[in-house]
Order: C-alpha cells, then structure tokens, then sequence
C-alpha cells in the first residue's frame, strides 16, 4: 500500500499497471482492481485529450500557426494509445512564435476556448479552457525556465519534425530537445534543483525519452550550459540511474556537486523535516547562477547570501507537499 500511496501522490499510478499484470495471482486484487481502474480512466481521458489537442492544432493550422508541441503534449503525439495510458498529463504544452500571439488568440476562440489565467511575465503568456474539456491549453512563447540554459539548443523548431495528430499538424521535437526542456523545466521553472524535489512523471518521462534509438547522451550533456546546467543535468541522471535503473554514462555520474545533490535529495526523502537545512546545498551552486545567468537578466551581484525575501519564497516552498513531487 506504501507504493501505491507513493505513486498516488506523483500522479504516476498509471505506470504501475505493468507490475500489476506481470505478478498475476500474486498481486493483492483491491490492489489490482484499483490499477486497472485508473489505468483504464486515464486511458480515455487521454483519448479525449489527444482528440482536443487534434482539433486545436488543425483550428491553429488554418490560421497559418503550427506549434511545437512540449511536455505532455508531446508525449501524447509520439506514442501509441496504451502507452500513452500511462502517462498522467495535466494539460496541453504548446510553443508558439512571439508573433503568432493574435492569430492564435483568433483561432482558438473560434473555437470556444477563452482566457483562464494570464502570466504577466515568464516563459509562458496564457492558459485557455473551454467547457467539457479535460485539459486547458497552455500557451508558451518560449520554452519554459531561463532562456540562458537554452542558448546551445538554439531555436527548439529546427530540431522538430512533423506530426500528425488527428487532423492537426505540429512539431515535434527530438528527445534530446525533449529531455533538455524537461530537465530545465524541473530543475529551474520549478525551481527543483534549489528545493531538491523530484518530479517522478518526468524522470519515467526522461526514461522513456532515454531508450529511443536515436537518443544521444554526449549531445544531452553538450547542451548543457556552464557548470550550474551541468549540475542540474547530472543531477537527474543519477536519479535516472538510481532509481530507474537507466544505464546512464559513467562520466556524467561521476562529479561532486551532482552527486551531493543526489545524496541530498535521497536523505530529505528519509527526514522531509530536513528540507530547510538541506537547502544550503544550493549555496555552492548559487555564485554559478549569478555569473552564469543574473548577467543575462539583472546587475550583477556581489552578495554572498540570497536576498531575505527569495530565501523566503524558497523556504516557504521547501515546507510546501507539492503535486507530483518527492
């Protein structure tokens, strides 16, 4: 019960119905029943929204936009509809030109979708919903996270292909874009490098992404930039290792600081009371970030310490029992 519990609160029950189905009589049936069940709903539900993420990309074609699809969205475009059934996605990631911003408006509208929450800064501009749906769009104009750990990836659109899905087209990009956007979505947009947590769906996600015939792990590691993205990085790959059983390279398992922050995120998973006092692990990565990326986005600083409201922000999410996160 303690592993479904687990997987219960990372929103990745679905995932174990492989383990269901292969222990057979073994498995307690309340156990089984209650996996099947879940996968079985989460199996239409994303048969609905493969259905809506169709329909949205044909009514953006028709307005000259085809989209980058990220995240969920992706993942629910490049795989069959059993796989896919294991996933759990909140919504529908897309990635537009700066520029498509009013077209895009116009074609989703037509279409009954309307404005449920506006960013008034970030990566990403806007969340649409409509009724009857069971996922909002989310729009971005930007891969999400600090445009600084994207500068060796260049524009996300040059390493897609195309897509079909239902009568909609889009793009679709490699699993390395993929994984990258992924590690800079959880390391740094969720700020999880800093608070230590562990987003189970996509690390399975990265595992996934990882087996592809074409995945490369030297082009991974060469697009992460200066030490602090290579310490994120690395850090999700002996996490991968670890606790999926990847067969990640050596090199990149090998380094201090990421192996600390591995070591640290194990040992607040055994002691959550602890999570405070190991965000001071951040502080040896904190003088990369400020001459790594505050360059980019403010003055530079010369302080040792965070200012006293972002320690604040932080230790008010270290205490937090987020969604989906260890």
């Amino acid at each position: 019960m303690a592993i479904v519990a687990l997987a219960n609160r990372t929103l990745t029950t679905p995932f174990l119905v492989d383990v269901v189905r292969g222990r057979g009589a073994e498995m307690p049936e309340d156990v089984r029943s209650l996996v099947e069940t879940l996968f079985a709903r989460n199996l239409a539900r994303n048969e609905r929204l493969t259905a809506q993420l169709g329909e949205t990309l044909a009514a953006l074609n028709a307005h000259g936009v085809t989209p980058v699809l990220l995240k969920g969205a992706a993942t629910l475009a490049a795989s069959d509809c059993d796989s896919a059934g294991r996933r759990l996605s909140c919504d529908l990631d897309l990635l537009i030109a700066p520029q498509e911003r009013a077209a895009t408006f116009d074609a989703l509208a037509r279409i009954g979708y309307r404005v449920f929450r506006r960013a008034n800064a970030g990566k990403w501009f806007v969340d649409l919903g409509r009724p009857g749906d069971v996922g909002m769009v989310d729009l971005h104009v930007a891969p999400p996270g600090p445009a600084h750990h994207y500068q060796l990836l260049g524009e996300v659109a040059a390493r897609c292909r195309p897509v079909t899905v239902g009568l909609g087209l889009a793009l679709l990009p490699s699993p390395v874009a993929q994984a990258l956007i992924m590690v800079v979505h959880d390391q740094f947009q969720d700020h999880g490098y800093w608070l230590g947590d562990i987003d189970m769906r996509h690390l399975l996600d990265l595992r996934d992404l990882a087996a592809h015939e074409d995945f490369d792990w030297s082009e991974l590691s060469a697009l992460a930039v200066g030490e602090l993205g290579r310490n994120a990085l690395e850090t999700q790959v002996l996490a991968l290792h670890a606790l999926l059983g990847v067969d990640t390279p050596a090199d990149l398992r090998r380094r201090f600081v990421p192996r600390l922050q591995h070591r640290r995120r194990m040992l607040q998973l055994r002691f959550p009371e602890l999570r405070p006092i190991f965000m001071a692990a951040g502080v040896l990565d904190l003088l990369h970030y400020r001459s790594e990326v505050r360059p980019q986005t403010g003055p530079r600083q010369t302080r040792l310490l965070p200012k006293v409201e972002t320690l604040g922000f932080f230790l008010a999410r270290a205490r937090q029992r987020r969604n989906a996160k260890l």
